[in-house]
């Protein structure tokens, strides 16, 4: 819960001023900081889905979904809501595999992973 909170909280914040590709690393530094139990990729996916969810509809609902409805033309969608929905996979997407991969690597090489010494009998 607390891995969830915190990529939600600073993936929604960076998202005003920062490239999009900052919530994989939010996600990936995170989840190698935050043990989880087995739920990396759920925390990480559903709340880069969220904060992507919310950054882009608090873009699109002031100039009445101008430019949504023009990229969905563009792909041939029929309209706003088809574009909203991709952005929001690919969001999940982004944030459950960059989780993930930050927890796999924390199973790797994080603390408490260090080989012991070999003993001499």
């Amino acid at each position: 819960m607390i891995l969830f909170a915190a990529i939600l909280a600073l993936t929604f914040i960076s998202g005003f001023f920062l490239p999009w590709w900052l919530a994989a690393l939010i996600g990936l530094v995170l989840a190698f900081l935050i043990r989880t139990n087995g739920s990396a990729f759920w925390s990480g996916g559903v709340a880069v889905a969220l904060a992507w969810l919310a950054l882009a509809l608090l873009k699109s609902f002031p100039n009445q979904h101008i430019l949504a409805n023009r990229v969905a033309k563009l792909f041939h969608l029929p309209n706003w809501v088809f574009i909203l929905g991709v952005t929001v996979v690919i969001g999940g997407l982004v944030g459950g595999f960059s989780a993930l991969s930050g927890s796999l690597l924390r199973a790797v090489v994080g603390p408490g992973n260090q080989p012991k010494p070999a003993t001499a009998k």
